[in-house]
């Protein structure tokens, strides 16, 4: 029998925070698409006291690619293992360890530990995985490190809203409306444009150009992650200018009389172009304001139009 080769990297970044609540923020993987640039969306499938089952979509070398593995988590030695159970190609197995070791009562060293081997030993393969790892693992310690040194200043900056509307209708309709979101600019009059991707089922990939009150277009790009007749995760990686993250996920919930249908957003505020869009003076409170509105504006005018749908349908 032929041996694979495993290799073995390991990525670390010095992060002045304590120890314990930089490992909360990475054991929380229902936050890391609002923490880790690659990170689109995360399930969570199995949760116990020290060990889960989750599968996540991320990007990897520019391709959305998806997994799932378990972790064991040990707040004690403030360590998370992970082993990928099912692994996207070119990766035949990965695992590894994040490690976070105490410096300082306000600093720590965090360690992000990865090995792995490539389908049939392949020298692309592997240099594919090498790549993606390198990328991912220092975008996601930068990201981390940012993100707990800035903590009170994102708690200020982060907000998030839920826009929902009951339809007497079915939940396959309403659903219907909003994946197939590729026919929103004959649909909703607040999108002039829109290129909607696909390659495999329940991944899309939107680009979208959104007219706003005062007339003005905004093009966004997101990832989307559809769970047919539950729910439409997504991840916007083409922000308006006074964005720095906008997560969200519209949800489908039985009722008696037929649906609820909601929006739900999570916003991170880009502080240095408050002023500059919004005028001299203008805060946060203005910002978050200004942004909820033209979110809310836009979402509620399509779960109206996906409710007018679906209760033509009945």
């Amino acid at each position: 029998m032929t041996m694979q080769t495993v290799k073995e990297v390991s990525h670390e970044i010095v992060v002045d925070a304590p120890a314990d609540a930089v490992y909360a923020l990475i054991a929380d993987v229902r936050a890391w698409p609002q923490i880790f640039p690659p990170t689109i969306y995360v399930d969570q499938l199995e949760h116990g006291p020290d060990t889960e089952r989750i599968r996540i979509w991320a990007t990897a070398n520019g391709e959305v690619k998806n997994w799932t593995s378990r972790r064991v988590l040990n707040p004690g030695a403030l360590s998370i293992a992970f082993r990928q159970e099912i692994s996207a190609p070119p990766v035949a197995a990965m695992g590894g360890t994040w490690l976070i070791q105490e410096l300082s009562p306000s600093s720590c060293l965090v360690m992000l530990l990865h090995d792995y081997r490539a389908v049939d030993d392949a020298p692309d393969a592997l240099a594919w995985i090498d790549a993606a790892v390198d990328r991912n693992s220092r975008a996601e310690l930068g990201a981390l490190k940012q993100n707990v040194e800035r903590a009170h200043e994102a708690a200020a900056l982060t907000f998030s809203f839920t826009d929902s509307v009951p339809v007497e209708g079915s939940v396959s309709d309403v659903y219907d409306f909003i994946n197939e979101a590729g026919r929103w600019a004959e649909r909703l009059p607040h999108v002039a444009s829109v290129r909607l991707e696909e390659d495999v089922t329940g991944l899309q990939v939107l680009e979208m150009d959104t007219r706003a009150k005062d007339g003005s277009v905004h093009t966004t790009k997101s990832y989307r992650v559809c769970v047919p007749n539950q729910r439409i995760a997504y991840k916007q990686v083409t922000l308006p200018a006074l964005m720095d993250l906008h997560t969200g996920v519209w949800t489908f919930t039985p009722q008696e009389a037929g649906v609820l249908v909601s929006s739900q957003h999570t916003v991170v505020l880009r502080a240095e172009n408050i002023e500059p869009i919004l005028g001299p003076g203008a805060g946060v409170a203005e910002a978050r304001a200004y942004v909820r509105t033209a979110l809310s504006t836009n979402s509620t005018a399509t779960l109206n139009h996906a409710r007018d749908h679906a209760q033509n349908r009945r």
